[in-house]
């Protein structure tokens, strides 16, 4: 008798044991899927591993194999036990996770593949870090040398936009086929398929490009390694970043973490493993910063509740008469934040998030930036009838129509995400959030002016400081000559970093306070987030779980609070979450995973996010 262990994309943990039919104990092997019967519903499982024992009495039969051919290698079923084991799911989830839509849903690969034995050459897999702007060039290098050894490499940016540019780049300057990857793209599985069955390649792509099925893989590149889009949202909550790490350690890979700033993490890493870091000079001048303290201003200014000190509205003044360009950065898009009666003072809030509509004045629209809900703005108050709507809160198209009335004369245009990239000669002044930072190319103004930022800085979010950082290094490149920064925290080490062109005080400062605090990257944070449609039955199962949890004792986990979910309701399901802390995150994963399959409560789906962006 010969039994196969099966997991399943269920957040169930297993491997649970089947029979194997004797007409198919020739033709199974690990890493391969087969079709079961499991409570009574028939799934697609994923066999890791093969026995002649089991300690199982009634036990069922393997109803069928699905493709003549494993689809996961030893190395990956490696990687994604690691993955479920760090990250608190099943074996099953995580593999599901790194494995095309439709071959999960038990579709046949037409194919049939045999996994190139790997690369005995030995090679660094301690990961290695650039710092800069123009990263291309060490990418290019890396990529020709890991090419040169008949290895493949794969490349994640931290959007398609750059990945597809990036992709034509390396295809124009090294002459070979690039592979691009992104989840749900077409002909998703024929993609998955070729770069499988290449002896070496290289993959570029999102997210996800982390799981591409490389043989002999030789380089591992995270662009932008700090951005928040490399966090999974759905459980499970993985980082490609760590599971880069992974991947290279278990295929000995080279692995390069890359960003014009880098994340705390990375950061205390290459600091206190002493590892290699190359930064990259800057082609540009270091720009003048200046940072004007708006509690300082004048009392006619500050009565006026301009959007621009005198300061930077002479400064625009000023860059108009030269013929210069400006870009004014604002993280909100819109016209206004928050629209409420003027009479009776109701808000206006999205009916599945529960949070203020946003104002978009060319659509005339209310709209909720977190789900897809919008609704025509109205003329009188929906709750009294009687009072009109005041609008409150500043936007990119806010700015905009200020910009219109203090300077007739310029042309203004708001930049969207639009691919095509930003023409200098469009406009005058443009207007954009944030995500200008990623459509630099070779745009170099000559003011940069920055709104509002204190909205980003004084958020309730241990990171808070670290993403202003970030956001705030990537607009000094954009720039040769000036960046005014208006903010009520003028003397924050976020910004004395960038008027004294010190990256290093910030960080030194930041992970001060982290240590003091026994934050990341000191300790792994965790969310315990429960989740359902009734306000009173998320927030009592919630309270249940917070009182069973300190019940018990744990040295691998500290329980430290309980709190409604930012934002407390999001597309119709309203959120509690348990916020600890670990120093350990395997140890700690374990802990969850033995506690959380005995406690049930009806109607409450209960996720883990460790180490939470």
């Amino acid at each position: 008798m010969l039994y196969a262990k099966v997991v399943l994309g269920l957040p169930i943990d297993g491997p649970f044991d089947y029979l194997i039919p004797a007409d198919l104990e020739n033709k199974i092997s690990v890493g391969a899927r087969a079709w079961v019967n499991f409570r009574n519903k028939k799934e697609v499982a994923y066999v890791v591993g093969l026995s002649n024992k089991t300690k199982i009495k009634k036990i069922k039969e393997i109803s069928a194999l699905i493709g003549q051919s494993p689809i996961l290698d030893e190395k990956m079923l490696l990687l994604t036990r690691r993955l479920a084991e760090y990250y608190c799911c099943s074996w099953g989830e995580a593999i599901e996770t790194a494995l095309p839509d439709e071959i999960r849903k038990g579709k046949i690969n037409g194919t049939v593949s045999i996994f190139p034995q790997s690369s005995s050459r030995k090679i660094e897999t301690v990961p290695s870090f650039v710092q800069g702007q123009d990263r291309m060039p060490v990418y290019l290098r890396e990529i020709k040398e890991v090419q040169a050894q008949k290895r493949s490499a794969i490349v994640l940016f931290s959007d398609i936009s750059e990945a597809e540019r990036a992709k034509k780049l390396i295809e124009k300057d090294l002459g070979i086929e690039v592979f691009l990857t992104f989840r749900k793209q077409p002909k998703e599985l024929e993609v998955w398929e070729k770069i499988r069955q290449a002896q070496y390649c290289v993959v570029i792509g999102t997210r996800s490009t982390i799981f591409s099925p490389v043989n002999d893989l030789g380089l591992i590149i995270v662009d932008q390694e700090d951005d928040r889009v490399y966090k999974q949202e759905q459980a499970p909550h993985y980082h490609a970043r760590e599971v880069a790490l992974m991947r290279a350690q278990i295929q000995g890979a080279k692995v390069i973490l890359a960003s014009h700033s880098l994340s705390l993490e990375s950061f205390y890493l290459a600091q206190k493993e002493n590892l290699k870091r190359e930064i990259i000079p800057s082609k540009k001048a270091y720009p003048q910063v200046k940072i004007i303290d708006v509690r300082r201003l004048a009392y006619a200014q500050r009565k006026s509740k301009s959007l621009f000190s005198k300061f930077l509205a002479d400064a625009i003044y000023a860059q108009l008469g030269e013929k210069g360009k400006i870009l004014l950065v604002i993280n909100r898009t819109g016209f206004a934040t928050a629209a409420a009666c003027h009479n009776c003072g109701a808000a206006l809030k999205c009916p599945r998030c529960n949070i203020n509509l946003v104002f978009h004045f060319e659509e005339d629209k209310l709209r909720c930036h977190h789900c897809n809900f919008k609704m025509e703005a109205p003329k009188i108050c929906p709750s009294c009838n009687t009072g009109y709507i005041k609008y409150s809160g500043i936007g990119t198209e806010k700015v905009e129509s200020e910009l219109a009335r203090i300077f007739p004369q310029a042309r203004i245009k708001i930049i969207g995400e639009a691919k095509e990239g930003i023409n200098l000669l469009d406009a005058d002044i443009f207007v954009a959030t944030g995500s200008v930072v990623k459509q630099q190319g070779t745009l170099n103004f000559d003011l940069i002016g920055v709104l509002a930022i204190d909205n980003s800085l004084n958020r309730v979010d241990f990171r808070a400081a670290e993403k202003t950082f970030s956001l705030l290094a990537g607009l000094v490149s954009l720039t040769s000559k000036t960046m005014i920064i208006q903010s009520a925290n003028a003397n924050h080490h976020c910004f004395q970093a960038l008027v004294k062109n010190d990256p290093q005080l910030f960080y030194r400062e930041e992970l001060k306070q982290r240590k003091q605090l026994e934050l990341a990257p000191f300790k792994h944070m965790i969310l315990l987030k429960a989740r359902g449609s009734g306000l009173e039955k998320v927030k009592q199962a919630a309270a249940d779980l917070f009182e069973k949890l300190n019940g018990l004792k744990s040295n691998s986990i500290k329980i430290l609070s309980l709190n409604p979910g930012q934002p407390p309701k999001l597309r119709g399901n309203f959120y509690y979450q348990i916020l600890m802390r670990a120093s350990s995150a395997e140890k700690a994963s374990h802990f969850l995973k033995l506690h959380l399959k005995e406690w049930h409560y009806s109607g409450i789906i209960v996720s883990v996010d460790l180490d939470p962006v």
